[in-house]
C-alpha cells in the first residue's frame, strides 16, 4: 500500500505493529484508535509488562512511597490491541514488510512504528558486572531489586556517573540516610546537561546534603569477595572505597541493534526520522510505511537550526507518539510536524530542576532570575544571539516565558526588563559545557548533526 494510496481501507483494514511496548508505544496506539483506525494493531515489547511509567522508578519506588508493580501507565481509551510481550525484535525485513521476534514468529504491517526506547548503559567489564550489588536503573525490575537492596541498610552505595539519574540515585540514599559515594568523571554534576556554571550549584548542593562526591576521577574496577559479592570500587586516583552496593549511571543506549542490516538510518544515537516522524533509510530518502517515536527517534527541528535532536523526555515521548499515530494513517496533505519545545524536569536533594529548550546548544549564558549562591534561579541560554534555552533551579514558574521566548528566537541576551533579579552582573558569560566530542553522563537533548546517516561520534566506553 503507498503512502498516498487508499487511507480509508488502511484505517478500516491496515496491519499496524508498533514495536516497543512503552509510552511512546502506548500513546501512539491510543490515538490511532481515537482517530479512527479499526485495524490489526499489536505491540510488541521485550519485557513482560504493559506499559509502565519510568520517572517514579528513580524517586518514589526507591523511596519505598510507591511500588514498582504500581506504575503501570493509565490507559486513555480500550486499544484492542494484540500484545506480544516477553519477546523481543530480532530483525526487519523491509521488502517483505515484516518485523521478525526472536522466538522466530514474523509479524506483516503495513505501517510500523519503532519506540523501543532506550537501555542503561551497562558497566564494562561483564563478570564485575554480575557481582552481587552491581545495579543499573532502567526497567521495573531493576528499580525493585534495588529498592530491596537499599532497604537492607548497605553501608555504603556508590553512585557511578552524576547525571540527573545517578544524581536522583544519590538523593535517595541521603533520604534513606544511607552513606554514598558519587565518582564523576567530568568536573561536576550535570555538566553535560547544564554546563559548568550551573553545575556548580548541583556541586554544592550535593556536598550540603552528605554526599561523598568525587569529581574529575573514575572508577577503574569493582572488587568481590569469594562469594561474588561486591565488597570494594577502585578509582583512578588511585584510592579504593568499600562498598555493598554500586549503582552504574553511565548514560543510556538506544535500542536499534534489532535494526542493524535493515537498511533504516539506524544506530548508536537512534532512529533518524524527519519532523513528522518518517524514518530514513541508510541513503537519506525517507521511507512512507516506518515511523518512530519517543527516546530511540531523533528528527531535526527548525527552532534549533534543524539540528537532529534525540530527546529522553517523558512529555517529547507523549507528543512525539501523536504526531507519528496521526500521520501514519493520513493523507500526505494532512501530516502535521513535530516541533515540541524540548522540557525536563527532576527533584533531587528537595530542589526541583527544570529546563526548556536545548541548552547544551548554549554558547552563552546569564544568570536571569534570582542568584546561582542561592540555589534559587533562572539561567537562559543563548546561541547566536537567541534565547535558546533556559534552566531553573526551584524557580520553574518562569520558564512558561522562556518557552515563548524560545518559539519567538528572541534576542539574547534578553533586552527587557528582568524581575527578582539579585545577581550582579547580567553579562554573558560562556557555560562551560565540556568537549561535545566526549561522552558525557546523560545529557537530557543531544544533539547529533545535520545528516540522518551521520556517523562520526563513536562512545568509546572508558574505565568509567
Amino acid at each position: 500500500m503507498s503512502a498516498d494510496g487508499d487511507v480509508q481501507a488502511l484505517r478500516r483494514k491496515g496491519r499496524i505493529v508498533v514495536v516497543g511496548a512503552s509510552l511512546a508505544g502506548l500513546r501512539a496506539a491510543e490515538t490511532l484508535r481515537d482517530r479512527g483506525f479499526t485495524g490489526s494493531l499489536t505491540l510488541v515489547g521485550d519485557e513482560p509488562y504493559e506499559p509502565y511509567d519510568r520517572p517514579p522508578l528513580s524517586k518514589q519506588v526507591l523511596l519505598g512511597l510507591e511500588c514498582a508493580e504500581d506504575t503501570a501507565l493509565p490507559r486513555r481509551c480500550d486499544i484492542d490491541a494484540e500484545w506480544r510481550l516477553g519477546v523481543a525484535a530480532a530483525g526487519l525485513d523491509r521488502a517483505a514488510k515484516r518485523v521478525c521476534l526472536v522466538n522466530g514468529d514474523t509479524l506483516p504491517y503495513d505501517r510500523l512504528l519503532i519506540t523501543t526506547g532506550t537501555k542503561a548503559r551497562p558497566w564494562f567489564h561483564p563478570e564485575e558486572a554480575a557481582l552481587d550489588g552491581v545495579f543499573v536503573l532502567r526497567t521495573r525490575d531493576d528499580s525493585a531489586r534495588l529498592f530491596r537492596k537499599l532497604a537492607a541498610g548497605p553501608r555504603r552505595v556508590l553512585v557511578i556517573g552524576a547525571g540527573f539519574t545517578g544524581s536522583e540515585i544519590a538523593s535517595v540514599c541521603r533520604e534513606r540516610d544511607l552513606e554514598v559515594t558519587v565518582a564523576e568523571r567530568a568536573p561536576a554534576p550535570l555538566v553535560g546537561a547544564l554546563g559548568e556554571v550551573v553545575a556548580t550549584v548541583a556541586t554544592r548542593l550535593q556536598r550540603d546534603h552528605g554526599v561523598d562526591l568525587r569529581c574529575g576521577v573514575s572508577v577503574t574496577a569493582l572488587e568481590g569477595n569469594q562469594a561474588g559479592r561486591l565488597q570494594r570500587a577502585h578509582l583512578s586516583d588511585g584510592s579504593a572505597i568499600d562498598v555493598d552496593v554500586a549503582v552504574v549511571s553511565l548514560g543510556a543506549v538506544r535500542n536499534t541493534e534489532w535494526l542493524a542490516g535493515s537498511g533504516l538510518a539506524a544506530g548508536p544515537r537512534g532512529v533518524a526520522c524527519d519532523a513528522g516522524c518518517r524514518v530514513f533509510d541508510v541513503n537519506g530518502i525517507v521511507t512512507d510505511d516506518i515511523y518512530a517515536a519517543g527516546d530511540v527517534a531523533r528528527s531535526p527541528h527548525p527552532l534549533f537550526g534543524y539540528q537532529f535532536l534525540s530527546l529522553e523526555h517523558w512529555g517529547n515521548a507523549v507528543e512525539q507518539a501523536r504526531i507519528a499515530a496521526h500521520n501514519m494513517i493520513c493523507a500526505s496533505t494532512d501530516r502535521r510536524p513535530h516541533l515540541w519545545v524540548p522540557m525536563f524536569w527532576s527533584v533531587q536533594f528537595g530542589v526541583n530542576i527544570k529546563s526548556v529548550g536545548v541548552p547544551t546548544l548554549g554558547d552563552q549564558l546569564v544568570v536571569a532570575q534570582g542568584a546561582l549562591n542561592e540555589a534559587q534561579f533562572v539561567a537562559v541560554y543563548g546561541y547566536r544571539g537567541r534565547v535558546i534555552a533556559a534552566a531553573s533551579f526551584d524557580a520553574g514558574k518562569w520558564l512558561g516565558f522562556y518557552q515563548q521566548q524560545i518559539e519567538a528566537a528572541a534576542p539574547f541576551p534578553p533586552d527587557y526588563a528582568l524581575v527578582d533579579c539579585r545577581t550582579d552582573t547580567l553579562q554573558p558569560v560562556d557555560p562551560a559545557f565540556p568537549d561535545p566530542h566526549l561522552p558525557t553522563h546523560e545529557p537530557t537533548v543531544t544533539v547529533s548533526g545535520h545528516s540522518p546517516t551521520e556517523r562520526r561520534l563513536q562512545f568509546v566506553a572508558p574505565h568509567a
